[in-house]
């Protein structure tokens, strides 16, 4: 079985071990109660937090890239987004295509101005939805969503479900998607695990 992303040992302080095979195209879904430690496992994984462990990315280690790089290439998007810009485009990364984004606004069913708006004038829908934007923009081999659509109403959640998984069919990329969500699971299919006591169950 090829790994996309390879996981052996991981650890934090209240998680783990974790073992992980994540292959190219599929959506591994990660639940578990409030407090399991879902959220603590995507930040691991994407060494925003002390952990030890083995990761690796297209057989590369983790240890071999600089955290920047990793983290374009194994991106976190939690379900609040940080902004430090006064305008939206101003976050986007350097050398971003209009038409690309472009083609993500139509899919997020947001308008082309939206890229001139204030932070500030954002609804946390719209600010969900610009934070996926943000994390596409880079490409990633692997995407660490934490309960994406929180803030959406079906419409756009079921856009967003869309959205994830077409990116993943057309760059044989993967994801782990938190969300208690029941509907939703049954919509997003594969495999979905649970973490129990600081460890993740099939």
């Amino acid at each position: 079985m090829d790994c996309l992303l390879e996981i052996e040992g991981l650890e934090t302080s209240h998680l783990g071990p974790v073992d992980l095979c994540v292959q190219p195209g599929e959506l591994v879904q990660i639940t578990g109660a409030s407090g399991s430690g879902k959220s603590l496992l995507l930040r691991a994984i994407a060494d925003l937090d002390p952990n030890r462990g083995r990761v690796r990315l297209d057989d590369q280690a983790r240890d071999d890239l600089a955290p920047t790089d990793w983290r374009r290439k194994v991106a976190y998007v939690p379900a609040e987004t940080a902004w430090w810009a006064l305008q939206v485009a101003e976050h986007f990364p350097a050398g971003w295509v209009r038409g690309e984004v472009q083609g993500w606004l139509a899919r997020f069913s947001l308008p082309e101005e939206s890229l001139q708006w204030d932070i500030e004038r954002l609804s946390s829908g719209e600010r969900q939805r610009l934070g996926l934007l943000r994390a596409f923009l880079n490409h990633p081999r692997v995407l660490l969503l934490d309960e994406p659509t929180a803030n959406l109403d079906l419409e756009n959640t079921r856009r967003i479900e869309r959205a994830v998984r077409g990116y993943l069919a057309e760059e044989a990329a993967g994801a782990l998607w938190v969300s208690h969500d029941t509907l939703q699971r049954q919509r997003l299919g594969g495999r979905i695990l649970e973490i129990r006591a600081g460890k993740l169950d099939s």
